[in-house]
């Protein structure tokens, strides 16, 4: 497992030693751009971490969302892109079908990043119909690192918030995380082979039993 986090713009540094990746609120509906992403995103680089951008979701607007997205967030080629799909500021959610549709729009935007689903437990069991990910799950459930309470394939895992968000990826080594990073090589490693059949396997199959809370919601607004 590979140690990382995610900040917003409450987190005007950090400390990135020890870390293999490092996730970036770039964006939250259509008016919001977080001030310090590119300073963020140059700490993070300068460590040798892999880089991730995210965008806030709000229901509407599901086209102009991604392009708005993809053109204010401050990423480089290969950097890890994702949506966070959860309850907004003034309590609403997009639907299932807004999470895939931002999903595809943005994969079809950017072709050369990866394009990941960050969501919480409560949304996997109770909102999503369609187990759909793009190109990986990325779960918040706060107990043990690297044992979320699901039983779909995931990718990568928040297991806390204090004192700031963590998270481990379900990756060997760095460099493995960096390969995947790439959607444009021509053959897939053993390791995504395996991956592939076990996403085949598990995909869209839910745990039951109580699920928790959602998340509050960050700073910015539709």
């Amino acid at each position: 497992m590979l140690h990382g986090i995610d900040v917003s713009s409450y987190q005007s540094t950090f400390d990135p030693d020890g870390l293999a990746f490092v996730f970036i609120k770039a964006t939250e509906g259509r008016s919001y751009i977080n001030p310090k992403q590119t300073s963020q995103a140059s700490r993070a680089r300068k460590a040798g971490c892999v880089v991730g951008f995210y965008h806030f979701l709000w229901p509407g607007n599901i086209t102009a969302q991604a392009q708005y997205f993809v053109e204010k967030c401050a990423s480089q080629k290969h950097d890890l892109l994702a949506v966070d799909w959860e309850t907004t500021g003034s309590g609403t959610r997009a639907s299932n079908a807004e999470k895939d549709r931002f999903i595809r729009e943005v994969k079809k935007l950017r072709p050369t990043h990866r394009v990941m689903l960050y969501c919480n437990r409560s949304f996997w069991l109770n909102y999503d119909t369609t187990s759909y990910a793009g190109d990986g799950l990325w779960i918040a459930d706060y107990v043990t690192a690297g044992k979320p309470r699901i039983k779909a394939k995931w990718r990568i895992h928040q297991y806390t918030d204090r004192p700031l968000d963590k998270d481990v990826a379900n990756f060997s080594s760095k460099a493995a995380l960096q390969a995947w990073a790439d959607p444009s090589r021509a053959a897939l490693t053993a390791e995504e082979t395996e991956d592939a059949e076990d996403v085949r396997l598990t995909e869209g199959v839910g745990d039951t039993g109580e699920a928790e809370g959602g998340e509050e919601a960050r700073e910015g607004g539709a």
